[in-house]
């Protein structure tokens, strides 16, 4: 038996195991906020001691720990990261088929926050380094493991900390599994530039319109004058406008019909707004927070001209800025897309097509310097809702798929 056949033998005989890791894993509470990651991290600590994995804590703030392992091939080559988190969004006050923390084993799926965000792809990168470590002795180069805690806030103290301070996590390249859908491959993303304008005046009582301008009224204003950003036309790369073109429908299967119309466009949220104390008070203060989006290809400084222009015909208001990452793609046409795909194709499956994500991963960080990070995860299915899922088998097929493309890129 080949090394290739050999490991979809041991997928298919740790079918349950990989199932009850999962199901455990998601029982391991770890949302964040608050962002203690204890439980979860305990659970992964004792699977990597069973499979005598070499792996040590990173934990610059101990609630919130990273895993970190890392082993040689027999012989020279590329060295390879997997990525994947372990903390999850946090659970309101909705109802659930099966409670958020059951990790329920029903209907063909595995029920629980975080299953698909993104505990099937951090269960994926983990058992992948297990499995490829027994088989060291055939691969050339490093694989690495990083299991980090603290994505949904940012990374301050997780992937974005690992980068600064563990020069190893960096590798030639970067294998994430976050929820992508098996249909497209993700690499490159959207970024993130969220602003704060804050709208101040005297106020007045309701009836003295004539005595102080509206502070809710000036927010209305602009915020209406910031739509035009939306009408920004932005330039992306050769190769990355030619991919998403030819990923059109791909785009549309994975994020929803009309993701495609705007995965290279500039688009404008505003997800908060406050102002006014009393239906009969004149406002004297107006907050709103807007979400702007960055395709490739874009810039802050091209974008903040346009609202600046916007800002400076209203002296009432005052900008922050809250957040902000420039876009990162790294090569659509890459090694590892190659490999993905094929693999893809093998197991029985279509081709799945390089893409951008509308969204934000840690994969992010690894094209920020320069190194190629590719996404391949479940569908997004309930991401951050109530009955969040995953279905067994595309859990299994993202399984397959991340060690059958580790173990080919450590023997190219």
């Amino acid at each position: 038996m080949d090394d290739r056949a050999q490991l979809l033998a041991w997928i298919e005989a740790d079918r349950d195991r990989l199932v009850g890791f999962l199901s455990g894993f998601l029982k391991a509470k770890s949302p964040n906020p608050p962002g203690d990651t204890s439980e979860a991290v305990a659970f992964i600590r004792r699977f990597l001691d069973g499979e005598k994995v070499p792996y040590r804590l990173v934990d610059p703030q101990p609630t919130m720990a990273n895993i970190v392992g890392t082993f040689e091939g027999a012989a020279p080559g590329r060295h390879l990261v997997l990525n994947g988190h372990i903390d999850v969004f946090p659970v309101g006050d909705e109802t659930w088929t099966h409670g958020p923390w059951s990790g329920a084993v029903a209907d063909g799926r595995i029920w629980g926050r975080g299953a698909c965000d993104m505990k099937a792809g951090t269960t994926a990168s983990i058992w992948t380094y297990a499995y490829l470590h027994r088989l060291k002795h055939r691969l050339k180069g490093k694989l690495t493991l990083t299991a980090v805690s603290d994505e949904e806030t940012f990374g301050p103290w997780g992937a974005r900390y690992l980068m600064d301070n563990v020069p190893e996590v960096l590798g030639d390249c970067c294998l994430n599994g976050e929820p992508s859908s098996p249909y497209t491959i993700r690499f490159g993303e959207k970024a993130p530039l969220w602003l704060a304008i804050t709208v101040t005046t005297k106020g007045a009582h309701g009836a003295y319109t004539h005595a102080t301008p509206s502070a809710t009224r000036i927010a209305a204003r602009i915020i209406g004058e910031l739509e035009a950003l939306e009408q920004i036309t932005i330039e992306a790369p050769h190769n990355v406008a030619s991919a998403l073109t030819q990923a059109k429908d791909a785009i549309d299967k994975a994020q929803g019909k009309g993701a495609a119309a705007i995965i290279q466009k500039l688009t404008l949220n505003v997800g908060r707004i406050e102002g006014g104390l009393k239906v009969n008070m004149i406002p004297g203060s107006c907050r709103f927070e807007v979400d702007i989006r960055l395709p490739v290809g874009a810039t802050k400084e091209q974008v903040m001209a346009e609202v600046n222009k916007v800002m400076a015909r209203h002296p009432e208001a005052r900008l922050e800025e809250i957040n902000s990452q420039p876009p990162s793609w790294c090569d659509p046409y890459g090694d590892m897309v190659e490999i993905i795909q094929k693999n893809v194709v093998g197991l029985g499956r279509e081709k799945p097509q390089p893409i951008v994500s509308l969204g934000g991963t840690d994969a992010r960080l690894w094209r920020l310097r320069n190194i190629p990070a590719y996404v391949y995860g479940p569908k997004p299915t309930n991401m951050g809702s109530a009955d969040e899922h995953v279905e067994i088998e595309e859990f299994l097929h993202i399984v397959r798929t991340h060690v059958l493309s580790a173990y080919d890129y450590l023997t190219r």
